[in-house]
C-alpha cells in the first residue's frame, strides 16, 4: 500500500474541507499562501460534505487481525496484507485548528472488505475528513477510537485528512495533563471482509461447585453483504503452559447487513491451579485465537488472552473466588512506552500496590501489561470537570447540563468496550471529580446495562445512588 503527504484544502458551502487533487511536494505546499492555494484546486474539489448513512464510529473490543496464526501468536504485523500504519503530516493551518494529511491506495481486491480505521494520541480535538467528506467529529482528546470508513472510500488513491482544533466540551477535560507521547502512535487502518468477526466477550469462570472453570464466549459476526451468507468462526483456547485444551468450528447464517451472535461454552478442568488475580496478584493467562473459515481457507485471526476468575460486586465490596479484594490503590497514567510502563507496574507490585486507577482511557498496552503482572485496574472514563462541581441548578455543571449527555454517553462507550474483556478491569469510574446530576444518573443507567457484574463507580456521587461503591 502506497503512502503519500497531502496537505489539501477546499472552500465548499463557507465550511473548510479537505479533498484530494495533484499535491505538490509537501515542502512546496509550505510555500503556497493557504488561501492562494486554495483557490487554485477549488475546481478540482468536487466531493462537498454530505452526511452518510451509515454510522462510522464502532464500539468494541480493540483488536487487530492477522492473515496468519503463527503472526497472531508472535504479534507479528509487517506481513499482514491489509494493514497500514497511520502517521498524517503537518500540512499547514485552516481556519477552524491544524490541518494534518495523508494518502493511500485502496486496491479493487478491497471491495469485499469493511476498512477500519484506528486513531490514537491525536493531541486534541479533531474532525476527520476523507476524501472531502467529513466523517466524525471527536471531541475526546485522551481515548482511542475506532471508525468503519468504507463508505467513504473509493477505489484507487484516498485522502485521509484530520482538523486539530480546541474542543467544543473543554470543560470536560479539565485539570489533567495531556500524555506526553508521539502524536498519532499507535494509530492505523486495516480491513477484514464483510463477513467477519465484528467483536467478541469472553471469560473463564468457576463452575458451581468450585472444582474446575467455565470458558464462556460471545462471538458478535457482521454481514455487511447485501444476501444472506453463512459465516463459519473458529476459535482454540490453550493452557498457560501452552497445552490446547479446546478448539471448534461453529457455523452460522446472518441476513445481508445484520449482526448476530454466536456462543460458546467449554469446561476448563485445572483451572484452580491457574487462577488470575486473587489477593497474591497472579497472573496465568489462557490464550485465546479467533478464526474464520470459509470454503475450506482460515483467515483474520484474532489472539487475545483470558484469566480464570470473574470481579463482581457483593455487598459493597469487589470479590474474586469468593473473597474481597484488599485493594492498594494507585493513581497512574501510563508513560510514553510499553517498557517504561511495564517497569513502573512491577515496581509498584513490589511496593503493594494491587490496583492502578487512571485518569482516562489508556493505550491497549497498558491493559496488556497490568493483565500480564497480575494488576487489577478500575478504569475511568474522560470525564473531569470539577468547576461548579457543587452546583446543581440545570446547566450549572456539566453533569447536570442535558444538552450535554450524548457526549457523556460517548465517553463512556469509549472507555467500556475497548476494556471490557480485560481480566485486569475489575470495576469501572464514570469519571473524576465532575459534580453530580442528570448526564450522571443517565451516564450510571447506561453503563450497568452493559456490565451486569463488576462495580460502576462514582466518587462524586455525594451519597445518591448512581454509584456501587
Amino acid at each position: 500500500m502506497q503512502l503519500t503527504k497531502v496537505g489539501l484544502i477546499c472552500d465548499l458551502t463557507k465550511k473548510k474541507y479537505l479533498c484530494h487533487a495533484s499535491a505538490p511536494p509537501l515542502g512546496a505546499f509550505h510555500a503556497i499562501e493557504m488561501k492562494k492555494y486554495a483557490i487554485l484546486i477549488l475546481m478540482a474539489c468536487t466531493a462537498a460534505f454530505t452526511s452518510a448513512a451509515q454510522t462510522p464510529r464502532a464500539w468494541r473490543t480493540e483488536f487487530v487481525t492477522f492473515d496468519t496464526r503463527r503472526d497472531a501468536q508472535s504479534g507479528d504485523r509487517s506481513k499482514t496484507q491489509r494493514y497500514m500504519t497511520i502517521a498524517p503530516e503537518a500540512a499547514g493551518s485552516v481556519e477552524t485548528g491544524e490541518l494534518y494529511g495523508q494518502t493511500f491506495d485502496i486496491p479493487a481486491s478491497w471491495n469485499d472488505y469493511d476498512t477500519y480505521l484506528h486513531l490514537e494520541n491525536v493531541g486534541s480535538a479533531y474532525t476527520l475528513v476523507v476524501n472531502g467528506q467529513t466523517v466524525a467529529e471527536v471531541e475526546d482528546d485522551r481515548t482511542p477510537a475506532d471508525f468503519m470508513i468504507s463508505p467513504w472510500l473509493q477505489q484507487g488513491t484516498n485522502t485521509l485528512s484530520l482538523i486539530l482544533r480546541p474542543s467544543r466540551h473543554a470543560e470536560l477535560q479539565q485539570g489533567i495533563p495531556m500524555p506526553q507521547r508521539t502524536r498519532f502512535d499507535g494509530s492505523r487502518l486495516f480491513a477484514q471482509r464483510k463477513l467477519h468477526i465484528y467483536d467478541f466477550k469472553a471469560e473463564i469462570a468457576p463452575d458451581s461447585t468450585e472444582k474446575y472453570g467455565i470458558f464462556r464466549m460471545e462471538v458478535i459476526a457482521a454481514n455487511d453483504f447485501n444476501y444472506d451468507e453463512t459465516i463459519a468462526i473458529g476459535y482454540d483456547i490453550y493452557t498457560p503452559e501452552g497445552k490446547l485444551i479446546d478448539y471448534g468450528v461453529r457455523e452460522m447464517t446472518l441476513a445481508g447487513h445484520s449482526r448476530d451472535t454466536l456462543r460458546v461454552k467449554a469446561d476448563i478442568y485445572g483451572a484452580y491451579a491457574n487462577k488470575w488475580g486473587g489477593n497474591h496478584g497472579n497472573a496465568p493467562l489462557y490464550p485465546v485465537t479467533l478464526y474464520i473459515k470459509r470454503n475450506g481457507m482460515l483467515y483474520e485471526y484474532i489472539p487475545f488472552n483470558v484469566g480464570f476468575g470473574i470481579s463482581e460486586l457483593k455487598d459493597g465490596r469487589i470479590v474474586r473466588f469468593g473473597k474481597p479484594i484488599d485493594i492498594v490503590r494507585q493513581r497512574y497514567n501510563a508513560p510514553a512506552d510499553r517498557a517504561t510502563a511495564a517497569r513502573e507496574i512491577a515496581a509498584m507490585k513490589k511496593q503493594g500496590v494491587n490496583t492502578l486507577l487512571p485518569d482516562f482511557p489508556q493505550p491497549a498496552w497498558f491493559y496488556d501489561e497490568c493483565d500480564r503482572a497480575g494488576m487489577y485496574v478500575i478504569d475511568r472514563a474522560n470525564i473531569n470537570a470539577p468547576q461548579k462541581a457543587d452546583d446543581r441548578t440545570v446547566g450549572g455543571t456539566p453533569s447536570n447540563d442535558p444538552s450535554l449527555l450524548e457526549e457523556y454517553i460517548e465517553r463512556i462507550d469509549a472507555m467500556y468496550f475497548r476494556s471490557n474483556n480485560h481480566p485486569c478491569v475489575i470495576g469501572f469510574m464514570l469519571g473524576g471529580e465532575s459534580g453530580n446530576g442528570y448526564n450522571m444518573y443517565k451516564a450510571y443507567e447506561h453503563l450497568k446495562s452493559l456490565e451486569k457484574r463488576r462495580p460502576v463507580i462514582y466518587e462524586s456521587s455525594f451519597g445518591e445512588w448512581n454509584s456501587d461503591m
